[in-house]
């Protein structure tokens, strides 16, 4: 096993605006974040990658400064090589630059924590120059560049410094204005090379058919939910066409891409952060999350809802977490997955869990880290 040069580049504020229901913190939106009182998402990610390298002693870091990277190793007793300069605010230019100079420095893979947004700026400055790790921290991680989770990051890191080949995985555009505005708008942005390890990658984001068998069945997956739905009950409801037909069945609206929150056939709350749904749950008891898996990947929690945060899962209680899809998403999935970046959390969620498919039609699906 050689020594292995591998940079390191963190962005500070990705993932910020999952809790507070914002869709990401593209721009200066995490100035807003920062307002409705997010945390940086990106240091345990960060973190939890270093901590679960079993092969640090065979790498030469390259370190972004500071809260980009160096910060990290050195807390951690890893010795690196500071590359580039940035301000007290960083931008996506310093992660251009800074990913191009390691490049020519000579770094033959390159970490980075962040989200699809980053997966781009990292895309522009290198393309398919060397291969990268991506470690999911973002409010956007659609693309099938990334690791299914921190550790499984480091275990990509540890596969390549073992010699692992490499391939070609997609990088997803979101345009984030219209996530805003409730809308899903995603195109190929372009390709990175990644370690050759599919077991530890992300499948990209499926679109849901809109093909009327499968509308059939998620009305009839709605009419069954509506049926076994509780009085006098909370239900947090995540984004998804499947949980809208939920909604449709009780004339209500719903957010495509948000969380809301119904009971006895009122809307209560539409595109609820955490801290609205925690208050929810000082005044009902009762409460119940529905999810949907997210196409092709099977994320119920930690893709595309970040307002389920740990806290809210713990309290809500994981026997209230309810499941709902169609066979034809669930066909192509081995499993279910959780990667909310609590690891208590997502080893209480882990297991088998019954997931309705139909009118009084279930099945049991096994849900893994």
């Amino acid at each position: 096993m050689r020594e292995t040069t591998v940079g390191l580049i963190v962005n500070p504020v990705a993932g910020m605006g999952g809790s507070v229901g914002l869709k990401g913190t593209d721009g200066d939106m995490h100035e807003k974040a920062l307002e409705l009182g997010a945390e940086p998402v990106t240091p345990k990610r960060t973190r939890d990658t270093l901590n679960h390298l079993e092969h640090g002693q065979k790498i030469t870091f390259l370190a972004a400064p500071n809260q980009m990277g160096a910060a990290y190793l050195e807390e951690m007793g890893l010795p690196c090589t500071v590359v580039g300069e940035i301000g007290d605010e960083t931008s996506a230019e310093d992660t251009k630059r800074i990913a191009e100079a390691m490049v020519a420095r000579g770094a033959e893979l390159l970490v980075f924590v962040g989200g699809d947004g980053t997966a781009r700026d990292i895309c522009d400055a290198v393309g398919t120059k060397v291969p990268v790790v991506g470690v999911p921290a973002g409010v956007k991680v659609f693309s099938s560049a990334f690791a299914l989770s921190a550790r499984a990051a480091a275990e990509m890191v540890d596969d390549f410094v073992a010699g692992a080949t490499v391939t070609e995985e997609e990088v997803l555009d979101i345009d984030e204005e219209a996530f805003r505005q409730d809308r899903l708008d995603a195109r190929q942005y372009g390709h990175l090379l990644v370690p050759q390890t599919r077991r530890f990658l992300q499948h990209g984001k499926v679109a849901s058919s809109g093909s009327p068998s499968v509308q059939e069945a998620k009305r009839e997956i709605a009419a069954f939910m509506v049926e076994r739905m509780d009085d006098d009950t909370l239900y947090l409801l995540g984004p998804g066409t499947t949980l809208r037909a939920v909604t449709d069945a009780l004339d209500l609206p719903k957010t495509l891409l948000g969380v809301d929150a119904v009971r006895d056939g009122t809307v209560l709350g539409e595109d609820l952060n955490e801290q609205a749904i925690l208050e929810l749950f000082e005044t009902y008891e009762k409460r119940v999350i529905v999810v949907t898996p997210l196409g092709g990947n099977g994320f119920i929690f930690g893709r595309g809802n970040k307002q389920f945060t740990p806290e809210v899962i713990r309290h809500a209680g994981v026997e209230n977490v309810r499941v709902i899809a169609t066979q034809q998403k669930l066909r192509p999935l081995d499993c279910l997955r959780v990667d909310t970046g609590d690891q208590v959390v997502d080893k209480m969620l882990s297991g088998w869990i019954t997931v309705i498919v139909g009118y009084r039609q279930s099945r049991m699906m096994k849900v893994s880290m």
